[in-house]
């Protein structure tokens, strides 16, 4: 990524503010084409939001009841970020009442009186084709009751709009703001009079980015679950839409959507939330499940190892593990250190997490967040098993690429006596401390228990005499790690059993324990939940265990089970209301 400062960053500003204002000389369109169908799925308590006049975006809250948005000062860029995408459209569509419909009206045509000639920081490839891909879907929903000079600025800007991504959408970040791009592209060739010419290099390039971004498991370079969602939203959407008008996709776009559909299936979890690592959360609610229907794409991969991930399920108990190294340069800007950390989930219930990215809660929630201590996890001494090094950017956002990093993570999965078992190791901590971290998780045939083992081993002469030197600092006290598991929210936790013990309940009215074996300090400590949609981190608990290595080989067992099965009466099939913010 460019320095945000750099040369090229400043031209590739001002190539866009030129052709911004270039396309608005092409001709216009004057209606669709092929009539446009609403595929993405809002939030109705998000859209009420909205209408009582809480605007929240990029982690800020603005209660401003019938404002126009474009008239308020944004917080940050990334606030103002997300209200040009437009993506709020999605959730005041979701209510559908008049109220919603007047609103959206109104912020719509305002952004084409005070940005629509190519002004204004929403003029960017990604923020273009994420903005078209709204407009389109939602254009029934928009122009009902509209006049005849309104629907005339729609049709001139979406044109205005199109002929500025087949100008400028190279200049989208290969990835998710790339697929944005070619896919808002493509529905206005499909969809708009006069916009046809964009049909073809749309659909060929789509084509060439699954080539380059998708590899043969059905992963990106990312390694971020939400990410790989996103993605394969945008292309099932795009196959519909080229299918919807009599074309074809080209086949690297239809494998690709074969390829990463067994993969999502196993990045969720029993929930059917996908797992969050490196930067990405649950998934919108319903996203997951509509973009598997709409693929028609049927084959699953078998537990096992898929974009990273090590999938460990049985009974109602899914366990998702980083088994691979961290991305790398400019594809690890989001990336966390979080090699072998683990999430557990039991029915509909999560019960062991990592804290999430803090992304909407500022610059330091989500270096926070990056960081090996916010990952159910080992951590060494107070290091990260990677830690942050040179800045780049993506959109509004200025981050660190991961530096560092570890390199040799080999895993095994094989069959154990009772379950499965989940082998695994990493290097992170080998350079600093002359130590590898060892993880081994064995999850029983019913689900009913998680027994693991972490160790910490130094695996020759080099690494003995890196471990010495680093005790002799400590001064023969041994070197400090910590062994954390973070809890979810909604897990009732409790140090029991004279300490040696923590009960855990879910709402599901599931009891787990948790214990452990040797010297390590057991303690409850407090945790944060770092989840989009909030305006603030949910406040939780960790289970952490706390000891010194004192020699080549440090061993901490411990074990996660439930004292007996969840009884048919108690299993928790009622959905809850969805909160989205406290």
């Amino acid at each position: 990524m460019a320095d945000p400062e750099s040369w090229s960053a400043r031209r590739t500003r001002w190539m866009n503010r030129l052709h911004a204002r270039l396309s608005a000389r092409a001709a216009a369109a004057t209606a669709f084409s092929q009539k446009p169908e609403p595929r993405t799925i809002g939030s109705y308590a998000k859209g009420r939001q909205l209408i009582a006049g809480n605007l929240q975006f990029g982690g800020h809250l603005l209660e401003a009841k019938g404002a126009m948005l474009w008239d308020l000062d944004p917080p940050d860029a990334a606030f103002e970020e997300e209200i040009h995408g437009f993506v709020w459209l999605d959730d005041l569509a979701a209510v559908g009442d008049p109220a919603a419909r007047e609103l959206a009206q109104r912020w719509l045509w305002g952004w084409i009186v005070r940005f629509g000639r190519g002004k204004g920081p929403g003029w960017v490839p990604e923020l273009t084709g994420r903005r078209l891909i709204r407009w389109t879907h939602h254009a029934l929903f928009l122009l009902r009751g509209a006049e005849g000079l309104q629907s005339q600025q729609f049709y001139q800007s979406l044109a205005h709009q199109s002929n500025f991504l087949g100008r400028r959408w190279q200049a989208a970040s290969p990835g998710v703001a790339r697929f944005e791009a070619l896919t808002g592209l493509l529905y206005a060739g499909l969809t708009l009079d006069g916009m046809g010419r964009y049909v073809l290099p749309a659909r060929s390039a789509l084509g060439t980015e699954c080539r380059s971004q998708v590899d043969a498991q059905g992963g990106i370079p990312t390694r971020n679950p939400e990410e790989l969602l996103e993605v394969f939203t945008l292309l099932t959407w795009a196959s519909a839409a080229l299918d919807e008008c009599g074309k074809l996709p080209e086949a690297p776009h239809l494998d690709a959507i074969d390829r990463i559909a067994p993969t999502l299936r196993t990045l969720r979890h029993a929930d059917g939330g996908l797992a969050r690592f490196h930067g990405g959360g649950r998934g919108l609610d319903g996203r997951l499940d509509q973009a598997l229907a709409m693929s028609g794409a049927k084959n699953r991969h078998a537990d096992g190892l898929a974009m990273g991930y090590a999938r460990l399920s049985a009974g109602r108990t899914s366990v998702i593990v980083d088994a691979a190294a961290p991305p790398s340069g400019t594809a690890s800007l989001k990336a966390h250190a979080s090699t072998l950390a683990f999430e557990l989930t039991s029915g509909r219930r999560p019960l062991i997490v990592n804290c999430g990215s803090g992304a909407v809660f500022g610059e330091d929630w989500r270096r926070a967040g990056r960081a090996t201590p916010s990952h159910s996890t080992l951590t060494l001494d107070g290091y990260s098993s990677a830690r942050l090094g040179k800045a780049g950017k993506i959109g509004a956002a200025r981050l660190e690429a991961l530096a560092d990093i570890p390199r040799d993570v080999p895993i095994q999965i094989t069959h154990a006596p009772d379950g499965i078992r989940f082998e695994g190791g990493h290097d992170g901590y080998r350079r600093t401390h002359g130590l590898t971290h060892a993880r081994t998780l064995e999850l029983t045939f019913d689900g009913s228990g998680l027994v693991g083992e972490d160790l910490l081993i130094a695996l020759d002469e080099t690494d003995e005499r890196q471990f010495d030197r680093r005790l002799s600092a400590a001064k023969t006290r041994g070197i400090p790690f910590k062994l954390r598991f973070h809890l979810h929210p909604e897990v009732d936790s409790a140090v029991d059993l004279g300490g040696s013990a923590v009960s855990l309940a879910l709402r599901s009215g599931e009891v787990w324990v948790f214990r452990h074996e040797g010297s390590a300090e057991l303690a409850l400590e407090a945790s944060v939940y770092l989840e989009k949609g909030r305006l603030r981190p949910r406040a939780t608990k960790q289970i952490v265990l706390t000891g010194r290595s004192m020699g080549y080989a440090t061993r901490i067992r411990w074990s996660l089970a439930k004292p007996q099965d969840t009884k048919v009466a108690i299993r928790d099939l009622a959905r809850d209301d969805i909160e989205v913010s406290t």
